[in-house]
């Protein structure tokens, strides 16, 4: 008799505050014999923070510490290790859970697993609330309507990309702001849409903020976006 094995689930956990978990990922954190994350390296591990409370004695846990670099080799060998390990509970039977911040395939660390083992293993991704429709409830900003258009871009791209994006876009939402502040601010402020862009850091948690990106601090978190709208009420 072959032995099946386990299925791999990768679960969105949303944008921090643990209300923001779906029921189907709450039911398979709680019932899981096996729980994956990502940490940073030397750190606590933000996805294991928001699902803590649903994580029951006893579960084993394999933790994958990703250190803060711009050279991409640590980190793709800590998938590496990641994924030997979880394969080593999967070909068993065993199913593992992979918690995910966010929205597992929209920037998600869960894309690296699936990468490496869907091939071989039963894969199912549970989405989570991601941080842009996060950020726009909390700035009661609507996004998109009719046939608007919506461009999301990573605050690390460089001037050139960026400004032709902006210039194309009806909805403009800008990620990994962090220590790019400065900049963003300045290019969206030579594009005449500075009057248009709110600053969100840190949606959902106890220290979230909202302002006019005109007044926002140029130390930005990590967890911080950008939105822009034009025109006057893009929704009516």
């Amino acid at each position: 008799m072959t032995l099946r094995a386990g299925t791999l689930y990768g679960v969105g956990l949303g944008p921090g505050d643990p209300d923001l978990i779906t029921r189907k990922a709450a039911r398979l954190i709680e019932g899981a014999q096996v729980i994956a994350y990502p940490s940073l390296a030397g750190g606590d591990s933000f996805a294991r923070a928001i699902a803590a409370d649903l994580i029951a004695p006893g579960t084993q846990e394999i933790r994958m510490d990703l250190p803060m670099t711009t050279d991409r080799a640590p980190a793709q060998a800590a998938y590496d290790q990641g994924a030997a390990a979880i394969a080593d509970h999967l070909k068993r039977g065993t199913d593992v859970v992979a918690l995910c911040e966010g929205d597992p395939l929209f920037y998600g660390s869960f894309m690296y697993l699936h990468a490496r083992l869907s091939a071989q293993y039963p894969v199912e991704v549970v989405p989570g609330v991601t941080s842009v429709t996060a950020c726009a409830a909390l700035a009661a900003r609507p996004l998109v309507a009719r046939n608007e258009t919506i461009t999301v871009l990573p605050g690390p791209l460089d001037d050139a990309a960026l400004r032709d994006r902006m210039r194309a876009a009806d909805t403009l939402v800008v990620m990994k702001v962090g220590r790019h502040l400065p900049r963003l601010r300045a290019l969206l402020a030579a594009e005449g849409l500075l009057d248009r862009a709110i600053y969100v850091e840190r949606a959902s948690l106890p220290a979230q903020r909202v302002l006019p990106l005109a007044d926002a601090p140029d130390a930005a978190p990590y967890f911080s976006m950008i939105l822009v709208t034009r025109g006057a009420d893009p929704w009516l």
